[in-house]
């Protein structure tokens, strides 16, 4: 398999290598920090709206969950922004990874799943909390699954690599 050149450049520059290297608080370590925090915003959250949707604690109100979206969107700038650090700390070893590509997909599909809820469930406000839960039930058991596959793949990211950095290729 041939990697490209440009995973070195990443790994060469300035910021991946302080990333990698650097023993400052504000590193690598850090970085996992706020993309595990991201991560409980965004799919904790949604869960937690997810199941219910579901019927879980059906005596909770639905419609005041619509003030949770923010906090699920601020979630998933924190991990995109996290997760672009992460990827420039290590490129060799995210893009030449297949699982990589399945968790971007699953994060994809998760955060459209998302979006549909938001609009399609709690922005109608005409709806009834048993119109809301009948509209919401098939994209709420969709959403679970998608982000419990995103975040298995995202695990074994650590474990799946062939390379971890370009150098390790000759």
């Amino acid at each position: 398999m041939a990697v490209p050149e440009f995973f070195n450049t990443i790994e060469q520059s300035g910021l991946s290598t302080w990333l990698r290297e650097s023993e400052s608080i504000f590193s690598f370590y850090f970085i996992l920090v706020c993309h595990t925090l991201g991560l409980a915003l965004l799919v904790g959250v949604n869960s937690a709206v997810d199941l219910l949707l579901l019927g879980v604690a059906s005596d909770i109100p639905l419609k005041p969950l619509k003030r949770f979206f923010p906090v699920m969107w601020l979630g998933f700038y924190v991990n995109a922004i996290s997760g672009v650090f992460l990827v420039i700390a290590y490129p060799t070893k995210a893009f030449t990874n297949p699982v990589f590509y399945i968790k971007l997909t699953l994060i994809g599909l998760a955060v459209a799943t998302l979006w549909a809820i938001q609009n399609r469930v709690f922005g109608d406000a005409s709806l009834s909390e048993a119109a809301m839960v009948a509209k919401g039930r098939t994209m709420a058991k969709l959403s679970l699954a998608l982000w419990f596959g995103a975040i298995t793949a995202g695990r074994l990211l650590a474990y799946t690599y062939t390379w971890r950095l370009y150098d390790t290729l000759r």
